[in-house]
């Protein structure tokens, strides 16, 4: 066993996975897994550069984060910044506060790279006897990877629309109007149109979506009085079982997404926005593959995502 630290820093939360790594390099045991919302990337879209705030949040994070990787005795960390970092000038103040506190460098990560990490965390536990080519889903604060492979990636793209990136650009009313949402789906329309160019989603066969959005929209499909990781993890929602969460949860007010029992208060004004997002997802992809001539009846929801990946990463190199 090799003990590993991960770290997540996206748009909207960081996140830390401290695992024991199998002898193969096949599985993972884990230690300590847990999420802050800091929202590093607040303005990043408007402004190019990280608020003062912002930053100050994360380094908070790491602190705790550098205690907890002491604590157990990790031996090889990676810190991995994904669309928020990418987009900021001053992204060297922020890799420099890491370094000092973490001790590793921050390695900002490409879009396809954030892409693969997140594949290889989804299918390391996907079930055998699902139906692949898998189209993995990873949709974040500022970002929204789409990768298509069965063990590996065969195609990947990264679309600069997410769940902050959305709510700062066009969801600003409470809730939303239909010309906010009009516009953002206009924007989510566009980037997937991209997308189709670098990857073929109409060959999956499993749609997987993996990220706090997806996590929390299935949450609510389940009607779950908490939060609960295990029963998320690995669920199976129908299309139209999906899709009406997604609006449910767009067309709230911000008071009842606060009074929703399995709700991050982190994600309660941005949730709107992810949800959108995925819709748009689902229903282009379902139609590429029925166009195509199959059929895509659900969507399957992982928690196990780029942070597992990573942690593979580690062992790795280690």
């Amino acid at each position: 066993m090799t003990r590993v630290a991960a770290v997540d820093c996206g748009t909207n939360s960081i996140r830390l996975l401290i695992a024991d790594v199998s002898a193969d390099g096949s599985s993972l045991t884990d230690i300590v897994r847990t999420m802050t919302v800091v929202r590093l990337g607040q303005g990043v879209d408007k402004t190019g550069e990280f608020a003062a705030e912002a930053l100050e949040r994360t380094f908070a994070a790491v602190d705790e984060y550098a205690a907890a990787c002491r604590e157990h005795g990790v031996s090889h960390i990676r810190f991995v910044a994904t669309s928020a970092t990418r987009d900021a000038r001053n992204r060297d103040e922020f890799i420099s506060g890491v370094k000092s506190r973490l001790g590793v460098e921050p390695e900002v990560i490409s879009g396809d790279e954030e892409a693969a990490l997140s594949f290889r965390g989804a299918v390391s536990v996907i079930d055998p006897t699902r139906p692949a080519p898998y189209l993995v889903v990873d949709l974040g604060g500022g970002s929204t990877e789409m990768v298509l492979g069965e063990r590996s990636p065969a195609g990947a793209h990264s679309m600069d629309v997410g769940c902050v990136r959305m709510t700062e650009r066009h969801l600003v009313s409470d809730p939303p109007t239909a010309a906010e949402i009009d516009a953002a789906t206009a924007d989510v329309n566009a980037a997937f149109d991209v997308a189709l160019a670098q990857v073929p989603v109409a060959q999956a066969r499993s749609l997987v979506g993996l990220a706090g959005t997806i996590t929390t929209v299935t949450a609510h499909a389940l009607g779950l009085s908490g939060y609960d990781r295990d029963a998320i993890n690995g669920a199976e929602l129908s299309i139209d079982a999906a899709i009406r969460s997604c609006d449910q949860l767009l067309s709230a007010t911000r008071a009842e997404r606060a009074a929703m029992p399995f709700m991050h208060p982190g994600r309660v004004d941005v949730i709107g926005a992810g949800a959108l997002v995925w819709r748009v997802v689902i229903t282009r992809v379902r139609d590429q593959v029925v166009a195509a001539g199959g059929s895509l009846d659900a969507t399957v929801t992982s928690e196990h995502d780029i942070l597992d990946g990573i942690a593979f990463s580690v062992a790795a190199r280690a």
